[in-house]
C-alpha cells in the first residue's frame, strides 16, 4: 500500500465501522464471528472488507482452509499495517484535541472532503422497513429546524454506519440533484420517492440555463439547488427544495 491508498481507506466516511470489522477478524480469525461481534450481517462484514480493500489497493484479509474449525480468515500484513496506522492516528488526534478547549466541537469542520455542496447536520429519527418489492430501507432524519428527510440505503450500509434513533449524522446531496421552486406546485414531489426542505432564498448565482439558488433553512444551515424551469428566484422569497430520496447520502463522522 502507498501512503495515498492508506489515506483513502482511513479517510472514508464510514471507515471506523469497517476498521472495527477488520480488527475483529484479526482477533477471531473468522468473518462470521467478526460480523456477530460487530452486530452486523455476514454480508455487511464482507462489504466492509471489500470496500477497505478497494480503497487501500491491497489485500487485507485472506481465507484459511483446513483445521479443526474447517477454515476461517486472517488479516494480511497490509491489513495489520492499516490497523496500526488507524490506532496511531486516533491517539494523535486525541492528543491534539486535548490541547484545545472545545477541540472536539471545532474538529467537526475537519476530516472528509467531498464534492457535495449540501451537508446538513441531522439526527436519525427511525428506520423504515423496505416497501413491497423494494430492497432499500428508509432512514428518517430530523434537521436542526425540525423538518424530516428520508434517505434510501441498503440494510448493510445502515448497519455499517451504525444507524439507530438518536444517532447524529450528516445528510448530503449534490446541488445538481436538487430543484428549487416557489412552491410544491412548481416542483411537485414524486410520492414516496421525494423529500423536501423549505427556506428563504439567500443567494442567487446565474447559471448557463438555470440559476443556482441557496436557501437559508429554519434552525440553521443552507441547501443549494437549481431553479425550476421558468422560475425567477428573488432574494428573501420563500421557496422549497425537492430531491429524490435516492439522491441523499447519509454520512457519519467529521466533514469538511
Amino acid at each position: 500500500m502507498t501512503p495515498e491508498t492508506m489515506q483513502e481507506a482511513l479517510g472514508h466516511a464510514v471507515s471506523d465501522k469497517r476498521l472495527e470489522v477488520l480488527r475483529l477478524v484479526a482477533e477471531s480469525g473468522s468473518i462470521s464471528q467478526a460480523a456477530r461481534d460487530a452486530g452486523i450481517s455476514y454480508k455487511a462484514a464482507w462489504q466492509a472488507i471489500d470496500t477497505l480493500t478497494s480503497l487501500s489497493g491491497a489485500p487485507l484479509v485472506e481465507r484459511t482452509v483446513g483445521g479443526a474449525g474447517g477454515g476461517g480468515a486472517r488479516i494480511t500484513p497490509q491489513g495489520q499495517d492499516l490497523l496500526d496506522l488507524a490506532q496511531a492516528l486516533a491517539q494523535a488526534r486525541a492528543a491534539v484535541l486535548a490541547r484545545f478547549s472545545a477541540g472536539a466541537a471545532l474538529a467537526g469542520g475537519l476530516g472528509l472532503r467531498t464534492s457535495m455542496r449540501n451537508q446538513l447536520a441531522c439526527e436519525v429519527v427511525r428506520l423504515m422497513a423496505p416497501g413491497a418489492g423494494e430492497s432499500a430501507l428508509g432512514a428518517v432524519l430530523r434537521t436542526p429546524g425540525g423538518d424530516e428527510l428520508v434517505a434510501s440505503l441498503t440494510r448493510e450500509s445502515a448497519d455499517l454506519l451504525g444507524l439507530a434513533p438518536g444517532v447524529p449524522v450528516w445528510a448530503m446531496c449534490k446541488a445538481t440533484a436538487v430543484t428549487v421552486g416557489a412552491s410544491l406546485a412548481a416542483v411537485p414531489p414524486v410520492p414516496g420517492e421525494s423529500c423536501l426542505l423549505a427556506g428563504r432564498v439567500s443567494r442567487i448565482a446565474g447559471g448557463g440555463g438555470r440559476d443556482e439558488v441557496t436557501l437559508a433553512l429554519s434552525g440553521g444551515g443552507q441547501w443549494v439547488g437549481f431553479a425550476a424551469p421558468g422560475w425567477t428566484a428573488k432574494s428573501g422569497a420563500t421557496a422549497v427544495a425537492v430531491m429524490l430520496r435516492s439522491a441523499l447520502v447519509v454520512g457519519v463522522g467529521a466533514l469538511a
